[in-house]
């Protein structure tokens, strides 16, 4: 128990100092888990994303559309159950800026997706309504939606003012369900594009295949796509997280240098640390002799060292991991909503405890290898 006095003692004789290093620990610590948080949610929708279903794309690029005829020859491969048809819309809300995700969506499109709930009677809304749309949760909460608003989008793949109606809101199953878009009939924009601009007509933008069988979707994927083989318009079809992570692998430099960041201030804090302990170790030069004296040995004075860097770092770590979930609800605000899930994982939690630990270990041990050398003699003639 005086071992524990004896370092808390240590740790707060000089106040200033150790107060300075304990809040660039906590900042350094916080930091960290907002851009690790960051990371894990450029990697949301992949990671919410599906094994059990498949995306049909145009094997040459996205922007290119499937033919309406290719639906009924997916539905007939082996171990297909379901297929959807998919259209981005990409409208524009009043302003620019106010980017949501819109998808023009056959009727059985939310068959496959049971992490959207819809209430049975919005359902039967939405179905009755041509020009009627589901929406999320996260996007009613942004924009202040409700049941029973007109929502006018201005296109831009598809001309003209869009009017849709909200006949429900699409509730997530679960915190990292991402319910920040809005869907509406396929067969609306279809039959309006039909009637107006004639381009474009029965092409579906993908198709997301339910499979019979989560271990069968190698198979079903290359059985689809052998299907359109040597055709005018070949497909690719890959899981759906495949497909949300090759939208993320285009911006792998930007997530790669955040995580450079990240460390770097660990780093950084590091030697903020290592520079703190030093100068405490020359302080007590004569206490440690004085100690070595008195038939304490090497390993004790170890301790000593060792014990004030856990103490502060604790402190200072714990600070930092306690601030990050109440500063990352902050951050999700500021940035409008750019993050529809923006949740400090426990994976982040923990590698916060484990830097506050590598720091404090790191930050000892040149101190501590110094204070268990210390000769007797030449350390009560220091002058500390």
């Amino acid at each position: 128990m005086y071992v524990l006095k004896l370092i808390l003692r240590n740790a707060l004789r000089h106040k200033l100092r150790t107060a300075l290093t304990v809040l660039g620990l906590t900042i350094a610590v916080l930091a960290y888990g907002l851009l690790h948080t960051v990371v894990d949610a450029w990697y949301a929708g992949a990671s919410a994303a599906s094994n059990a279903r498949l995306v049909t794309r145009n094997a040459i690029s996205l922007v290119f559309p499937l033919p309406l005829a290719y639906e009924n020859r997916i539905r007939g491969v082996d171990g297909v159950t379901l297929v959807a048809r998919s259209n981005w819309f990409g409208g524009v809300y009043r302003d620019p800026k106010n980017f949501f995700a819109q998808f023009a969506v056959s009727d059985n499109y939310l068959d496959l997706y049971p992490e959207f709930i819809v209430s049975e009677q919005a359902r039967e809304d939405y179905l009755r309504d041509r020009k009627g749309a589901l929406i999320g949760r996260q996007l009613a909460d942004q924009y202040g939606f409700k049941v029973g608003d007109v929502i006018p989008l201005k296109g831009t793949i598809y001309p003209g003012t869009w009017d849709f109606v909200v006949c429900g809101i699409m509730e997530g199953r679960d915190e990292s369900t991402i319910t920040r878009q809005l869907i509406f009939h396929w067969d609306y924009l279809n039959e309006t594009i039909r009637k107006t601009t004639k381009r474009n007509v029965d092409q579906v933008g993908v198709y997301v295949v339910g499979v019979r069988d989560p271990d069968e979707a190698a198979v079903v994927s290359r059985n689809i796509d052998n299907v359109f083989k040597n055709s005018l318009a070949e497909t690719l079809t890959e899981t759906e997280q495949a497909f949300q992570l090759g939208f993320v692998a285009m911006s792998n430099q930007i997530i790669a240098a955040i995580r450079v960041v990240s460390y770097v201030v660990i780093l950084i804090i590091m030697a903020v640390m290592a520079n703190a302990m030093a100068m405490s170790a020359r302080e007590r030069t004569t206490e440690y002799a004085t100690l070595k004296a008195l038939g304490f040995g090497p390993g004790f004075l170890s301790v000593l060292v060792f014990g004030e860097s856990l103490a502060i770092c604790a402190i200072g770590g714990g600070i930092g991991i306690l601030a990050t979930p109440p500063m990352a609800e902050v951050f999700k605000h500021a940035t409008g909503g750019v993050f529809p899930v923006f949740m400090v994982s426990r994976e982040t939690m923990l590698l916060q405890a484990a830097c506050a630990f590598a720091v404090a270990m790191a930050a000892a041990i040149v101190p501590a290898v110094q204070a268990s050398r210390v000769r007797i003699v030449e350390g009560l003639r220091a002058i500390g």
